[in-house]
């Protein structure tokens, strides 16, 4: 006050969107490197995060980069107006997809999003209404409670049950819901748990929803990547059962995250999902909203038609390699624990053995001495949903994996507890 007279200013921040923002994966890996020591000559190994096209061997196919080099040197997509390559392109997404369900999607089906994370955003704005609630996994992605929070679109959580491969609780399910719940949420193949769901659990999925009268979000940016005994079954498998609404994106299986090429897909054959408005809100939100680059959307169907299959197995087969050597590996470490094998994504859920380390308190407490005293990033749990377990990435280069497990082992060697 200089000047005799207090100052008023008509602004502050927004406080739901600062809150929202704390649950982020990014937000709490950033606080647990924040503790690497510089000093330390030894590279950061990064099993927390779920980027694997930084090394070498994760390296996306010639294809996609042709297409994407084609597109930008055509000279045809540098306008600001998306509209010329949006039809191919949604014409190749519905083939793609198409191609492991019972009936043919259109491309009115399909909504570009700038990565599955717009994707999200669409949907659970599209859902909210006073007083609605939806259903979330925990463990789950917290971008959606993340994006809940911001749409003030309450959040009630079921577990997936770690000593029935990660499968839903539906009890809990049918026990949440009420007459406000608008949705659920399905991540499959799963992150954080690296679980691939039966075709016989997913249809009970939707056979309960559909008695809950709700619609299923279906997470499957992971799609495809799967490498044990249950193949991916889609959920848009059950659309004629329940309203599905898929989101994915070209980021994990082509391994291209950066390029933020996603879709929202609206498997509902029955035509529930227009009839009650939900479709109308999509394509509100989208007319409002930025869209995907235009010379990525442009590549989209060389990228989707033209990719053969020795790449996707050659990814797949790294993905299966790596996940062997951290499950194996995790069973030297007396302090963690691994109830499943990863089957699919690239993420496996282990168990915190408190009782056997000297001075770690909790699972963040873990993570945070770990990165400083061996500069090996882990996510805690509590990140996802369930505190003191840890998710670990194996989509990284293998002699990574092995080092960084490796240094856990000391670590854990230094903090046992003393007999």
């Amino acid at each position: 006050m200089e000047n005799g007279t207090a100052e008023r200013w008509g602004f502050r921040g927004n406080e739901v969107l600062s809150t929202a923002s704390a649950i982020t994966i990014r937000g709490v890996l950033n606080e647990v490197m924040g503790n690497i020591n510089e000093s330390d000559p030894r590279p950061v190994i990064p099993l927390g995060h779920g980027d694997p096209s930084a090394f070498p061997c994760f390296r996306t196919t010639q294809i996609a980069d042709d297409a994407v080099a084609d597109a930008l040197r055509s000279a045809k997509f540098n306008g600001y107006a998306p509209t010329v390559g949006v039809l191919p392109a949604r014409r190749a997404i519905a083939d793609y997809l198409s191609k492991d369900l019972p009936y043919k999607l259109s491309p009115g089906d399909i909504y570009m999003t700038i990565g599955c994370t717009q994707a999200i955003e669409v949907i659970l704005t599209a859902l909210t209404r006073p007083k609605a609630n939806i259903l979330l996994p925990r463990p789950g992605f917290p971008f959606y409670e993340a994006r809940a929070a911001y749409s003030r679109l309450e959040v009630r959580h079921f577990d997936l049950l770690p000593e029935k491969g990660w499968e839903l609780d539906l009890d809990a399910v049918v026990s949440l819901a009420d007459e406000n719940t608008v949705g659920m949420v399905v991540i499959n193949p799963g992150n954080p748990c690296g679980n691939v769901f039966t075709y016989q659990h997913l249809k009970m999925i939707a056979e309960t929803a559909k008695k809950l009268g709700i619609l299923v979000i279906a997470d499957e940016v992971y799609d495809h990547l799967t490498f044990g005994s249950n193949p991916f079954v889609p959920m848009g498998v059950f659309g004629t059962i329940v309203p599905v609404v898929t989101v994915g994106s070209i980021s994990k299986r082509w391994i291209v995250p950066g390029w933020r090429l996603g879709w929202l897909v609206t498997n509902d054959p029955n035509g529930i999902l227009e009839k009650h408005g939900i479709v109308d809100c999509i394509k509100g939100f989208l007319n409002i909203s930025s869209d995907p680059a235009t010379f990525i959307q442009a590549a989209v169907p060389q990228i989707l038609e033209k990719t053969g299959d020795v790449f996707f197995s050659k990814i797949v087969n790294i993905l299966r390699e790596a996940a062997d050597v951290c499950y194996d590996t995790i069973k030297e470490i007396p302090c963690i624990t691994c109830p499943n094998k990863p089957e699919g994504s690239m993420f496996v859920m282990v168990k915190l053995n408190l009782s056997l380390l000297e001075d770690i308190k909790d699972d963040i407490d873990f993570c945070v001495k770990l990165a400083k005293e061996e500069s090996v990033v882990v996510l805690p749990g509590v990140a996802v949903g369930l505190k003191n377990w840890l998710r670990v990435t194996f989509a990284i280069e293998p002699s990574s994996l092995e080092e960084g497990l490796g240094r856990i082992k000391v670590f854990y060697l230094r903090h046992a507890k003393k007999q």
